[in-house]
């Protein structure tokens, strides 16, 4: 029998803003576990808690309260040096724009998280070269990202997310910029890393591709909501929408 082995867990989390004197939470006590080589979507209307969700799924930020912990570990206990070192190697990040260096090559922006781990210059644009091949984009790997389309701006994300081998990707509206068949190309891509043994978690607004998940998730104030909820959620803003 399969054993889940949970490699994300977030305990009764909460994020509380400070907007003069007066607290706001963003995050109201949520739990969250992301198990090995699952695909979850996570979904929610503006304003519903995603950014802040996103930041604390991939501990750029710690929580108010609560506990998070990354690979079995209390981000609390760690450092800020030791922290982004377990981030860089379990987790990696495909944004909505991209967050290349314009200045660098789809090969050196690739190759770039190796060297922050202090590989040669040789050997982390070698396993870039195999990542961008793998990507289709081997041809391309001199180019800088103005000389790149969209989609192939954010297939050399993804391959830069892929270069420390993590064991998590964290994608944020990965198809929010992007055409309908270069964002089917990004969807597929992904797919076929989770596929593969990587756990995937999508934050998305694109319905089509949160249902082709095996785990769907959302957030309204701040909160974890069923599907039945959502759904009422959505449809009442619509119908305030069109009564305008």
């Amino acid at each position: 029998m399969d054993v889940k082995q949970c490699i994300l867990d977030m305990s009764d989390v909460w994020k509380v803003y400070l907007m003069g004197k007066v607290e706001v939470p963003a995050i109201r006590g949520i739990d969250f576990c992301a198990n090995k080589g699952e695909y979850i979507s996570i979904t929610g209307p503006s304003g519903s808690g995603k950014s802040t969700l996103l930041n604390l799924v991939g501990c750029l930020d710690s929580p108010t309260a609560g506990t998070i912990t990354l690979g079995g570990v209390d981000i609390k206990l760690l450092s800020e040096n030791e922290l982004a070192r377990v981030r860089r190697k379990m987790i990696g990040f495909v944004f909505q724009t991209f967050n290349l260096i314009p200045s660098l090559s789809a090969k050196e922006n690739v190759a770039l998280p190796m060297r922050f781990d202090g590989f040669s210059k040789s050997v982390a644009q070698q396993k870039a070269d195999a990542l961008l091949e793998m990507v289709g984009l081997g041809h391309r790997q001199n180019h800088k990202p103005s000389e790149l389309s969209g989609g192939e701006r954010q297939r050399v994300s993804i391959a830069r997310a892929l270069i420390n081998d993590p064991h998590m990707i964290l994608a944020d509206e990965p198809t929010g910029n992007l055409d309908t068949r270069s964002g089917q190309n990004v969807v597929d891509l992904l797919e076929g890393l989770h596929e593969n043994g990587i756990t995937l978690i999508v934050i998305t607004h694109d319905e089509n591709i949160s249902k082709r998940a095996s785990r769907r998730l959302h957030i309204v104030d701040g909160r974890f909501v069923d599907e039945n909820t959502y759904s009422n959620h959505i449809n009442n803003k619509q119908s305030k929408e069109k009564k305008k």
